[in-house]
């Protein structure tokens, strides 16, 4: 029979086994220290030249917006800013400072959406800015937060109230568009046979449906979502959209750092654990109940 002559006894395994056990519960405990770092310690790490940094350390985070398109950034009754943009910054500032509030707003216009970017006035444009090739060589987008696309108003007083009815209508249904270059292929998509009026605003474009002028106003998705959900007596859902593009938050090209920040915060309150924020906005303005989120399975 062959000795065993290095197998240690038993009390002195047990003694060993215990030991690394403590060193392991020691180190478990020091990894939790380290991950209950405070937000100020967190910034600290990050590289001197990301925004996310200079962020943290100011104490709250600047947000370039609009004020004068509905259901995206608007003025509520008593003069606050609100709308899908605006709750997305707050959404933003809860990531950055466990506080919504800590968010301040330069209103802009669209134009000045890039160049606010790029001289640093703001930290990150949340703006109803649609993602494109040619923009994404002057910004950096954050995942999208909403697809927007085209789609068809009608009213209770309409016609023809349904996608299937302004199909069926021909050249005897009347389209709204506002005027562009592409208003009457964006018109043909949906409904190749329809007249085709172009108008100068949004808001005529509307007017011209309401008052029975046109059977039917194209105009964005949103658009008809928020209509619907205000005043469902006075404006109908046709039942079609189309051309879908992406909405997403603009920042500064070179800083990794705030973009994948900007995404993590995005991601975790669109398919995560923190979504009541998103959901209470996306059915505030858009009526839009919450979709599940399946554990297990990758978001989309």
């Amino acid at each position: 029979m062959t000795e065993r002559k290095d197998r240690p006894d038993a009390p002195a395994a047990e003694a060993d086994i215990g030991g690394r056990r403590g060193a392991l519960a020691a180190l478990g405990a020091a990894a939790f220290v380290g991950m209950a770092a405070t937000a100020e310690k967190a910034a600290a790490q990050a590289p001197r030249e990301s925004l996310l940094r200079t962020v943290i350390s100011r104490g709250r985070l600047i947000v370039g917006t609009g004020s004068t398109n509905a259901p995206w950034h608007f003025e509520d009754e008593r003069g606050q800013l609100t709308g899908m943009d605006i709750a997305m910054a707050r959404i933003l500032a809860s990531g950055l400072f466990d506080d919504p509030n800590k968010v301040e707003f330069v209103r802009q216009d669209p134009a000045q959406r890039i160049p606010n970017i790029n001289t640093g006035r703001v930290d990150i444009v949340i703006q109803f800015m649609t993602i494109n090739p040619q923009r994404a060589q002057l910004v950096a987008f954050s995942r999208p937060y909403y697809a927007e696309g085209v789609a068809l108003l009608t009213s209770p007083r309409s016609r023809f109230k349904t996608y299937a009815e302004l199909r069926a209508a021909g050249a005897q249904a009347r389209a709204s568009v506002l005027q562009n270059a592409g208003a009457d292929a964006l018109v043909k998509d949906a409904l190749p046979d329809a007249q085709v009026m172009q108008l100068d605003t949004q808001a005529n474009v509307i007017q011209a449906m309401e008052s029975g002028r046109a059977d039917v106003a194209v105009v964005d998705l949103s658009t008809v979502r928020w209509l619907v959900r205000r005043t469902p007596d006075r404006y109908v859902d046709a039942g079609h959209s189309y051309r879908s593009q992406l909405y997403g938050a603009a920042m500064r090209q070179s800083d990794p750092d705030w973009l994948n920040f900007v995404n993590a915060v995005f991601n975790v309150n669109m398919f995560g654990h923190v979504s009541e924020a998103y959901d209470a906005a996306m059915k505030e303005f858009f009526n839009i109940d919450p979709r599940p989120r399946t554990p297990g399975f990758p978001p989309i």
